[in-house]
């Protein structure tokens, strides 16, 4: 993998599979992948689902079931779209699908890619998560660092098993994880003030953001007692045109730095453990394959189409960062999905059907052309 880790208790363990189905075309036309994941949360819940989640069910325009916009839509329309496009009559370029689990880290598109298909641009179907539906072009997606930091602390000295009495002869490790705390939330204005992209910084005022969303130390309603240690989890976004590397870099120094200011954690540095990491990535809106997009869009909604800049370590980064590959993608309306802990997720079906046509028409439109000289 090129610009992307994850740590192995991030992963799902055992071998997962792509589908992969190739039209083959005219090797001087341009040439298309197209990907989607089949891959959706784990079944649970489904007692709180109206809807039976695996019955299909449509009911006001809204087709119902257990990962259908996420992303079992995106695979039926583009499948769709390649069956209308051989028979429309003219002559195209390779069109690649494949169905590439992605979920929990598995790393299917890429897989696929190091075996060889690959292509000279790439569309990510999936449904829009953002509530604008077809309108929306995914076609810049920020990285994402996720990690965890341990502080230790020190027993005071004694056999009590109340330490509260003794709290002032013993390291809080919670004490010392508000100042690892407080180092990173410099550091967080700091990247904030000096690192900007225009498309960030115009959809939410910033272009980067270190948030920590996790503070574990202790037992519950053993309150009278310290834990040796403290961990503090969290996540780090950061635009396209930044590495992975950089990022760690700067995060290991903020910490380093406040270690070293610190007596008890100069003797115990805090440690930094790299969860999972991916590169951003972005398709420019003046690139020919974005503007292929739009038109095709554009035909359907009525409309001209925007780039939601806001979907973090988002997979049409693949084909990008891990060979090149020109990639935006696109999806229908869609709503309530279970990985965001909803019920009876669903896609509209107008939207739906809007979105194999538009699919259909981007296959005719870039794959009819021949490559460039």
């Amino acid at each position: 993998m090129i610009g992307e880790f994850a740590v192995a208790r991030a992963q799902q363990a055992g071998e997962r599979v792509n589908v992969i189905g190739r039209l083959h075309g005219a090797a001087a036309h341009r040439s298309l992948l197209m990907f989607a994941h089949p891959d959706s949360e784990p079944v649970a819940g489904t007692d709180t689902w109206v809807h039976d989640p695996f019955a299909g069910t449509i009911s006001g325009g809204r087709l119902y079931g257990w990962g259908v916009a996420d992303d079992l839509a995106g695979i039926a329309a583009g499948a769709l779209a390649i069956s209308r496009a051989a028979r429309a009559g003219v002559k195209l370029g390779d069109v690649i699908m494949i169905s590439a689990p992605s979920k929990r880290h598995a790393r299917g598109v890429a897989a696929a890619m190091q075996q060889g298909f690959v292509a000279d641009a790439a569309l990510y179907l999936h449904p829009a998560e953002s509530g604008a539906g077809l309108n929306e072009i995914k076609a810049f997606a920020s990285g994402q660092l996720e990690f965890r930091i341990t502080v230790t602390g020190k027993f005071p000295p004694t056999n009590e098993p109340s330490h509260t009495a003794f709290a002032h002869l013993a390291v809080n490790p919670v004490d010392k994880a508000m100042v690892i705390h407080a180092a990173l939330r410099a550091l967080d204005a700091a990247r904030g003030a000096r690192t900007h992209h225009p498309a960030l910084q115009k959809e939410v005022g910033r272009s980067t953001n270190l948030m920590v969303s996790n503070l574990l130390c202790g037992e519950d309603r053993k309150f009278g007692r310290l834990n040796q240690t403290c961990t503090l989890a969290g996540a780090l976004s950061f635009p396209p045109g930044e590495t992975l590397d950089e990022v760690k870099g700067e995060v290991e120094a903020a910490i380093a730095a406040a270690c070293a200011a610190d007596p008890h954690l100069t003797e115990h540095p805090a440690t930094i453990e790299w969860l999972s990491g991916v590169t951003g990535a972005e398709c420019p809106p003046d690139h020919p394959l974005y503007l292929t997009a739009a038109r095709a869009v554009s035909a359907q909604t009525g409309s001209q189409p925007h780039v939601n800049p806001m979907h973090t370590s988002s997979d049409i980064r693949n084909p990008i960062v891990q060979k090149a590959i020109p990639t935006v993608g696109l999806g229908g309306l869609c709503g309530d999905l279970t990985q965001n802990g909803r019920h009876d997720e669903w896609i509209d079906v107008d939207d739906y059907l809007r979105t194999i046509a538009a699919t259909t028409a981007i296959i005719l439109d870039w794959c009819g052309h021949p490559r460039s000289p």
